[in-house]
């Protein structure tokens, strides 16, 4: 009979499968700056990394940083990231979230959790993008779709609700690899662990997943 492994024991093979197969981490979200890396994750809500770096070129030439933004019209920028969808949200929380870093942060996006999820549109999850993605800091883990899904699928997590599936796998990767785990996991989720018709019968994980919510895995 085979040993059913522990959490922490899925986990540290997770970790070390996700690391041969992906050397290099990094987002797929174009930017240059801190600025840019908030807005492109903002907008990346509900949309695709390939259609957010096909509408930023435009919009970061016409508002650069924080300074320029918080001076727009919410309808001006709706024009820009309209394809990104619920475009009038994301318009209106990209100008809130620069006149609040002008007014309270002196202009500079902030390096802490607290202060960045105080800015309009901004929650834990596109806080955790920012800080590690811009000043390398692992504050958490960012939980996205593809996040949750392969976690939940893997028995790391039970938890649907975000939050409660980030304080779980906190608790079973070392901080110094949360956010490139973040990376990681999404490339995973997007080559190979679909929401879709998963590649089970090519996955490297599936001597020890539990396919948890899977049907018919294998069959591709």
């Amino acid at each position: 009979m085979t040993k059913k492994l522990s959490k922490k024991s899925i986990a540290a093979k997770v970790l070390a499968l996700l690391a041969e197969r992906y050397p290099h981490p990094a987002t797929h979200l174009a930017h240059k700056t801190p600025w840019e890396l908030l807005a492109a994750t903002m907008l990346a809500a509900q949309c695709t990394d390939e259609r957010v770096n096909r509408v930023t070129p435009a919009l970061f030439a016409r508002w650069p940083d924080p300074a320029a933004m918080a001076r727009a019209a919410p309808e001006e920028v709706e024009v820009y990231v309209r394809s990104t969808g619920f475009f009038r949200n994301k318009a209106r929380n990209m100008v809130g979230a620069a006149q609040r870093i002008m007014e309270q942060y002196g202009g500079e996006v902030p390096k802490r959790m607290e202060a960045l999820i105080s800015l309009p549109g901004v929650a834990r999850k596109t806080a955790n993008v920012v800080l590690f993605g811009a000043y390398g800091i692992n504050e958490g883990i960012a939980v996205d779709t593809h996040v949750g899904r392969i976690s939940y699928r893997l028995g790391l997590t039970a938890a649907q609700d975000p939050v409660r599936a980030e304080r779980d796998l906190a608790a079973l990767f070392p901080r110094a690899e949360w956010g490139n785990l973040n990376h990681r996991l999404v490339w995973f989720g997007r080559q190979m662990c679909m929401a879709r018709n998963p590649s089970c019968n090519l996955c490297e994980m599936a001597g020890f997943c539990p396919k948890n919510g899977v049907k018919q895995a294998g069959a591709n």
